[in-house]
C-alpha cells in the first residue's frame, strides 16, 4: 500500500476511534473510587485487593504490543473488534463478581482491550486524508488522557450514589457500543504485513520480561525495594529482555523490529514518552490526595472523591479542546516542535501548582495547564513514530510507544509513592504524607517534564520527498521487504 486511502466516512471513523480510546481509559480509572472499599466488597485483604488494579496494568503491558503486531498482520479493524470482546466480557465478569479471584480475572480481561488506542492511531494513517491526519492523530492519541480525567468523576458519582456493580454494567454497555460503532463506521483496509508470520516466541519472551519489570516497579513499594522478591523480579526482567532482544534481532519477522526502534527518531521519541508518562502521572497521583486530605493537616483541602474528581475534570475537557490545536501546530511546525512545547507546558503547569497547591481552584488551574501539555505531547508522539517506520509496522510501532507511555506512568507511580511514603507526618496517631512530600513530588514532575523536552530536542528532523519538514505520519523511507 503506497499511502493513506481516504474514505467518505473518515470523520465518523475518527470520532469512533477517539471514543474507543476514551472508553478504554475509563476502564482503567473505573475502580479508583472503590480502592478503599475493595477489601470489604470482596471479602479479602488490602494486599489481595490491590491486584484488581495491578493486573490490568500487567495484562495491558503485554497485550498492547502484541495487539499492534497482530493488527499489522491481520488487519487493524479486525483487531479493534477483537479488543472490544474482552472489554465486554471482562466488565460482565466484574459486575457479577462476589470475591477477589473473578474480579481479578475480569480486570485482566479488560486489560487485554487496551490495545485499541495504538491500533486506532495506526489505522488513521490508512483512512484519513493527509490534510486532516495531524488533528486526527492528536485527538485519538489524547483520548486516553481525556477518558482518564473525565472517567474519574463519573465513576466517583456512580460509586457514591448507586451500587458499585453499576460501574461495570455501564462499562460493558459502553464497550459493546464501541464494538458496534467500529463495525459500522471504521473501514477495513488491507493488512500492511499480511503474509508474514506471528512471532510467538518473541511474544512469550516479551511477556516474561515485561510482567517481571512492571510487577517489580508497581509492587516494590509494598514488598520492599530490597526484598528478595523485588530484586529477583528485576533480575529476571533484565535477563528475559536481554534474551528477547537478541532473539528479535536474529529472527526474520520479529514481534518488534528493534532495528527500526533503534532509529534515533523512534528511540528518542520513546524515551521522551516514558518521561512524559512520569510527569503526567505525578500530578494525577498528587492532586487527588491533596484535594481529599483532611483540612486539619493544614495543607489538605477536605474534598470528597466526587468533588475532587469534578475539580480535576476540566483538565480532561481541556485536552479535548487542545488536541485539534495540537494537530494544527504539528502541521505548521512539525511534531518535534509540538512535543517539546507539550513537555514545557507540563513543566509550567507544575510551576503553577507549587504556589497554588493550598487551594482547590489552584490545583484545577494547574491540571488544566498540565493536561494541555499532555494533549500536545500525546498528539506529537504517534506522528513522530509513524514518520519513521514503514507502513507495514505502524500498529506495532504505535503499540510499543503506548507501552513506553504506560511504563512511564508505572515508574511515576512508584517514584511518587516512595517520596510520599518517606516524607511523612504523624497526626492523631495516623501517619500521612507531609506537605514537603507533596511539594517534592511536584518538583519531580516539573523536572522530569523539562528533561523530556531536552530529550525531544535530540530527535532528528526528517524531510519528505517534496522537501517539506516533518509531515505528520508521512511514510518513512521504504524499508527493504523481508524475505
Amino acid at each position: 500500500m503506497d499511502g493513506p486511502r481516504p474514505t467518505p466516512r473518515s470523520g465518523a471513523a475518527v470520532a469512533t476511534l477517539a471514543l474507543a480510546g476514551t472508553v478504554a481509559a475509563i476502564m482503567q480509572t473505573l475502580v479508583t473510587p472503590l480502592i478503599a472499599e475493595m477489601p470489604q466488597i470482596l471479602g479479602t485483604t488490602p494486599s489481595n485487593a490491590a491486584w484488581v488494579v495491578t493486573v490490568t496494568l500487567l495484562v495491558a503491558g503485554v497485550c498492547v504490543p502484541v495487539s499492534g503486531r497482530l493488527g499489522d498482520l491481520m488487519g487493524k479493524r479486525r483487531m479493534l473488534l477483537v479488543c472490544a470482546v474482552p472489554l465486554v466480557v471482562g466488565s460482565v465478569v466484574c459486575a457479577l463478581a462476589s470475591s477477589v479471584v473473578p474480579m481479578i480475572v475480569g480486570r485482566g480481561l479488560q486489560g487485554m482491550g487496551m490495545g485499541m488506542v495504538p491500533l486506532g492511531i495506526a489505522l488513521l494513517r490508512d483512512v484519513v486524508p493527509a490534510e486532516k491526519l495531524s488533528g486526527s492523530i492528536a485527538l485519538v492519541s489524547a483520548s486516553m488522557g481525556i477518558g482518564g480525567a473525565i472517567g474519574l468523576p463519573l465513576a466517583a458519582a456512580v460509586a457514591q450514589y448507586a451500587d458499585w456493580r453499576v460501574l461495570f454494567w455501564g462499562s460493558a454497555a459502553l464497550a459493546l457500543a464501541i464494538g458496534v460503532l467500529i463495525f459500522v463506521f471504521v473501514p477495513d483496509v488491507p493488512a500492511g504485513a499480511k503474509g508474514q508470520r506471528f512471532d510467538a516466541p518473541g511474544a512469550v519472551g516479551l511477556a516474561i520480561g515485561l510482567v517481571s519489570l512492571l510487577l517489580a516497579i508497581s509492587k516494590g513499594g509494598d514488598w520492599g525495594w530490597t526484598s528478595g522478591t523485588t530484586l529477583g523480579l528485576f533480575a529476571l526482567a533484565v535477563v528475559a529482555l536481554a534474551v528477547w532482544g537478541r532473539y528479535e534481532l536474529r529472527t526474520r519477522e520479529p514481534l518488534v523490529d528493534l532495528r527500526t526502534t533503534a532509529r534515533p527518531r523512534v528511540l528518542f521519541t520513546n524515551a521522551s514518552s516514558i518521561l512524559i508518562g512520569v510527569g503526567m502521572y505525578a500530578f494525577m497521583l498528587i492532586a487527588p490526595q491533596l484535594l481529599q486530605f483532611p483540612e486539619a493537616t493544614g495543607y489538605g483541602l477536605g474534598q470528597s472523591m466526587l468533588a475532587a474528581g469534578l475539580y480535576l475534570a476540566p483538565g480532561g475537557v481541556m485536552m479535548m479542546l487542545v488536541s485539534p490545536l495540537g494537530g494544527k501546530l504539528i502541521n505548521a511546525r512539525g511534531p518535534k516542535f509540538t512535543l517539546i512545547c507539550g513537555a514545557l507546558v507540563i513543566a509550567v503547569g507544575y510551576g503553577v501548582a507549587l504556589p497554588l497547591m493550598g487551594t482547590a481552584w489552584g490545583l484545577m488551574v494547574a491540571g488544566i495547564v498540565i493536561n494541555s501539555g499532555v494533549a500536545l505531547a500525546y498528539g506529537a508522539m504517534p506522528a513522530l513514530i509513524m514518520s519513521a517506520v514503514p507502513l507495514s509496522e505502524t500498529a506495532a510501532a504505535n503499540g510499543f510507544n503506548a507501552l513506553m507511555r504506560s511504563l512511564g506512568t508505572t515508574i511515576g507511580s512508584a517514584v511518587i509513592g516512595v517520596v510520599l511514603a518517606q516524607m511523612t507526618v504523624t497526626m492523631g496517631g495516623h501517619t500521612l504524607a507531609s506537605e514537603d512530600g507533596f511539594r517534592t513530588g511536584l518538583l519531580i514532575g516539573c523536572g522530569v517534564a523539562v528533561v523530556s523536552a531536552a530529550v525531544a530536542l535530540l530527535i532528528p528532523a526528517v524531510r519528505t520527498a517534496g522537501g517539506d519538514p516533518e509531515k505528520a505520519g508521512a511514510p518513512a523511507d521504504p524499508a527493504p521487504a523481508r524475505a
